[in-house]
């Protein structure tokens, strides 16, 4: 919503993926709210935190809102949950909207379809959504890889 903690968090996360496997030259990894509730701002405290007990570092991100040009700059448009999908959807052209994934439906496995909004939870929150965001990002990594033989 925000883009202060789920979407940073799943960007560090998989950026660090995409660094670790060497595809980072292959691989733009970005993050943007549909709101712009807090465009400038750095990561949510929590999420930092969370992220950096865990080798991620959130730090040199800062919050932006989605527009409808991300459509054209990258291959997948990633939701974190329906609503935020709603709102991409919203402002996708029609070719665009082909292009727009719930996070989660990357993990099945998972036995959920949203990442949950930690904002307003405790810390458990904050590491709930990194785990899913991990088993997501590993999962997308391992799809963009087949997809496009990388």
């Amino acid at each position: 919503m925000g883009n202060i903690c789920r979407s940073p968090t799943a960007h560090g996360v998989f950026e660090d993926l995409v660094l670790r496997a060497g595809l980072q030259d292959k691989i733009l990894v970005d993050s943007a709210g549909t709101h712009a509730y807090h465009v400038g701002n750095s990561p949510d405290p929590r999420s930092q935190k969370t992220a950096a007990e865990r080798g991620v570092d959130l730090s040199k991100q800062r919050a932006r809102q989605a527009e409808r040009k991300d459509f054209e700059r990258f291959d997948y448009i990633i939701a974190m949950d329906k609503d935020n999908l709603s709102n991409l959807q919203f402002i996708a052209s029609p070719e665009g909207k082909k292009k727009l994934y719930l996070f989660l439906e990357f993990a099945p496995k998972l036995g959920t379809k949203e990442v949950p909004d930690p904002y307003y939870g405790g810390s458990k929150g904050f590491d709930k959504v990194f785990d899913l965001v991990l088993d997501a990002s590993e999962a997308l990594l391992a799809h963009i890889r087949h997809e496009h033989q990388l």
